[in-house]
Order: structure tokens, then C-alpha cells, then sequence
């Protein structure tokens, strides 16, 4: 495991906490270190720091509550969602409390005419579309993990709707927020729009925890399309099938999804899921409108395909294959750990302006080659993002240093192509080298911002810059 850099510990702040918590929460807070563990660890290769409790509030006076004992007696704090976060977002460098969300999962109110939801942070994307199904409702950000709505604001989620909905900063319209002191804001209305003061929201949206606590989130919502139909379509290399994206792209096409598989990432989802799919790169779609618009986009995109030498372009318009097909894509990182049993999975991901995004890509494959590493590609290429996930034998140094070699170097590919280190993970503490690199002095200013709001550095310290 890589070893992240340890804070100074505030032993005496910290002993006072717990105590206090034990006696104001009782069951639930907890310090076994099976939980403790479980609540500092996500699933990138950045060695566990565990927190030293774990409290499940179940409002936003509980969690207000549990700020102001740990503000009191400067402990850190850390919000936690699902735990599926991929750069070290959940560990605890200097100890303190982890703040579970989990319970706080209920959709407060659904404003249906405003096309409008509020919802607490422990509510998972997939528990939400669910409760909105009758509706003719449902909310597109998709970054495949049935992650919670808190945590995917925290981290300004995104995944395979991107393309056509946007991110999370797209679709987060208001939050309720708790800050460093304990108390709790609201940073906007429910109006459409607004020119009212600073936009805290999007300050908010992103920040991974360190600025404040969400506790409800207002969300936009899209009604479910009259039609939806899937399409896959094979090309000769990773190179064609990212020039058929970036032109699909550049006529306008509004295409809802659009995601790459390299040729071994096809092969694993072959194996995994028990699909027959040529072992060739491919491409992966779906389309939303009407009837009509529907059969349009999916005969405009085979003809894009055509020009770069796609083949075996196939649509899908039956419910249950489009499924097939999306399970399998977002199960593509179990599905890709099949390929060298006994490694780790490491997930890195960046994004580029999709017209180098070709180029891009196809230096990655190459410098994977050259480092004689096995790193399936996968991506969310209508927006110029995406991912190689790394099987590295961690018990073989040399290996997990061309790893980190890799890392870095595609990090500073993508900044250099006028891209940026992350387009979706989060810095957290796996990217903080490389997002001054990336910003510049822009960082300072986000220091200036951490230290307005937080003072004593309580909310997840560690993570994105360094004060």
C-alpha cells in the first residue's frame, strides 16, 4: 500500500471528544476497529487511516451537535457516504470523528411541477430513482456505484449521463450545509435562477468535505424519455473509436451516453458478465427522446461510425438488454480484476478537451506498453474523460513504482494537453501533488477560502490542499 503522509494528532482533544460523544450518542457511536477501519479505507491503493469513532446522526441538529463538540475541542471530522470514493477522501491523517450518513436517508420532498427534489445526503442514487419511478421522474448522474447523493455532491460526481446531463454542479440547486462553528446554512433558494450574493453552492459542490457538512440537497430532475435505445459498435482501434465520439460530439449529436472499452476491458466484461461481445474497442450508447429523434440520433451515429471504420453496430431498444449491457459496463471494474488474479484494481482517471482526447488515449496505451503494465481503458468519452484501472502485484516494489510512475505521468499529460488531473474522482489525498501543477496560484486562494470557513482546519484535513 502507498503510504499517506500522517498529521499531528490532537491525543488530548480527541480523548475529550470520544468521551463526550459516547456519553450524548451511545449506540450510535462507535470505536471498534473493525468499523473504524471500515469507515478510513476506500478502494484506491492509499494505506488505511482509520478515524478514531464513528457517529450515525440522523438530522441535521445531530450533526450540528457533533461539530460544535468536536469544533470545541479541535478534532477532526469527516463526512462519509458509501466509501466509494477513489483518492484517499475518507481517511483520517490526523485522527478524529467519522460523521456516517447513512441514516440520514430519506427524500424529504419531491416538487414534481419544478422538476425539483430534496433529499438527504445518506440517500443513494439508485433508492432515489426508485422513489421517483411513478412519478415519471428521475435524477442522470450515473457514476456507476450506487453512491450517495451527499458524497457525490462532496466530490462533484459525474459518470456515463455526463454527456448530455451534466455533473453533479449542474444538477445541485440549493444545500443545506453545516459549518465549522456548528451552525447551518442554506446557500440558495429553489429559484431557477439567481444573481443574489456569492454562489456558496458551487463552492460547495466539490469541495470533498473540507469546507462543511452537507445535510439535505435540493436536486433538478429530468422526466424519463419517451424513448431510450442503446447501441454498440466495434472499432478498429481506441484511436477511431475516440475520433467517432469527439465527431459525434462536434455535429451536435445529443447523445445521452457515450463510453469506451479498450480491447482487454471487453474481454473482462466478457468473462464477468457472459456477454459475446467482439474483443475489439468499442463503443457503448444510448439515446433519448422521442420515437422519431431516437431512430434519428441512432442512424446519424452509425453513419459517424462508418466514416472511422466502426463495425457491427448494433442498437437496443428492448429494456432488458440495455441493461445487460450498462451492468456490465458499470461492473467493468470487478469485471477487469478477473484479468490477473491476486492484483489490486487501482482506478486513476483524467480528462482532456475531446479533441485531444485521441491523442491522449493512445499515449496511454503506449506508455502502459513501455512500462510493461497491464492498465484496461475505459471512459466516459463524450466529455474527454477517462479511466485506466492498473492491476498491480502489491507485494512487488518495482511494479508498484512504475504504477506511480504512470500515475504521475498521465496526470501531467492531461494538465499539459490543458486538461485536468481529475475529471470526476476528486483530488482527496491520491492527486494533491498535481492539482498546484494544474491551478497554479489559483491554490493559494483555495487556502485563503479553507481558512476563512475553517479556522482550525477541522473538516477532513489532509485532503485537496495543504494549510
Amino acid at each position: 500500500m502507498v503510504q499517506a503522509t500522517a498529521l499531528p494528532r490532537n491525543e488530548t482533544g480527541i480523548e475529550t471528544a470520544l468521551g463526550i460523544l459516547k456519553q450524548r450518542f451511545g449506540e450510535k457511536f462507535h470505536t471498534g476497529q473493525a468499523i473504524r477501519e471500515q469507515h478510513g479505507h476506500t478502494t484506491t491503493w492509499i494505506a488505511n487511516q482509520a478515524p478514531d469513532g464513528v457517529v450515525y446522526p440522523q438530522d441535521t441538529a445531530e450533526v450540528s451537535e457533533i461539530v460544535k463538540i468536536c469544533a470545541e475541542h479541535k478534532v477532526p471530522v469527516i463526512a462519509f457516504g458509501t466509501g466509494t470514493s477513489l483518492e484517499g477522501h475518507i481517511n483520517a491523517p490526523a485522527g478524529g470523528i467519522s460523521v456516517d450518513m447513512s441514516e440520514m436517508n430519506k427524500v424529504l420532498k419531491v416538487y414534481a411541477e419544478d422538476l425539483q427534489v430534496v433529499v438527504q445526503p445518506g440517500v443513494t442514487r439508485e433508492d432515489l430513482n426508485t422513489h421517483l419511478r411513478d412519478q415519471g421522474l428521475f435524477f442522470p448522474i450515473d457514476p456507476g456505484a450506487n453512491a450517495s447523493l451527499g458524497g457525490m455532491t462532496a466530490t462533484r460526481a459525474s459518470g456515463t449521463n455526463a454527456v448530455r446531463y451534466g455533473t453533479m454542479k449542474d444538477n445541485v440547486i440549493a444545500l443545506e450545509v453545516v459549518m465549522a462553528d456548528g451552525s447551518v446554512i442554506r446557500t440558495a433558494s429553489r429559484a431557477k435562477k439567481s444573481s443574489a450574493g456569492y454562489d456558496l453552492t458551487r463552492l460547495m459542490v466539490g469541495s470533498e468535505g473540507t469546507l462543511g457538512l452537507i445535510t439535505e440537497i435540493t436536486l433538478r430532475l429530468q422526466g424519463i424519455p419517451e424513448a431510450i435505445s442503446a447501441a454498440r459498435c466495434s472499432f478498429p482501434s481506441v484511436g477511431d473509436a475516440c475520433k467517432a465520439a469527439m465527431m459525434a460530439i462536434q455535429y451536435g449529436l445529443p447523445i445521452a451516453r457515450i463510453e469506451l472499452l479498450d480491447a482487454l476491458s471487453v474481454r473482462a466484461i466478457n468473462t464477468y458478465s457472459k456477454l459475446a461481445l467482439p474483443e475489439e474497442p468499442l463503443l457503448l450508447l444510448e439515446f433519448h427522446g422521442s420515437e422519431a429523434g431516437v431512430d434519428e440520433q441512432t442512424e446519424m451515429f452509425r453513419a459517424i461510425a462508418q466514416e472511422v471504420g466502426g463495425t457491427g453496430y448494433e442498437t437496443a431498444a428492448n429494456a432488458e438488454e440495455r441493461n445487460r449491457l450498462w451492468k456490465a459496463r458499470h461492473d467493468a471494474y470487478w469485471a477487469i480484476q478477473t484479468l490477473r488474479p491476486g492484483t489490486q484494481a487501482f482506478a486513476t482517471d483524467v480528462c482532456v478537451p475531446i479533441s485531444r482526447l485521441a491523442e491522449c488515449v493512445q499515449a496511454s496505451q503506449q506508455k502502459l506498453a513501455e512500462l510493461e503494465l497491464l492498465g484496461p481503458i475505459a471512459g466516459h468519452v463524450g466529455d474527454g474523460n477517462f479511466h485506466s484501472a492498473l492491476l498491480v502485484d502489491m507485494d512487488d516494489a518495482g511494479e508498484r513504482a512504475r504504477a506511480e510512475t504512470f500515475v504521475g505521468w498521465l496526470n501531467d499529460l492531461a494538465i499539459s494537453m490543458e486538461g485536468t488531473c481529475t475529471g470526476e474522482h476528486g483530488i482527496g489525498q491520491g492527486k494533491m501533488p498535481y492539482l498546484e501543477r494544474e491551478l497554479g496560484a489559483a491554490t493559494a486562494y483555495m487556502g485563503a477560502i479553507k481558512r476563512a470557513v475553517d479556522p482550525d482546519n477541522i473538516f477532513n484535513p489532509g485532503k485537496i490542499i495543504t494549510v
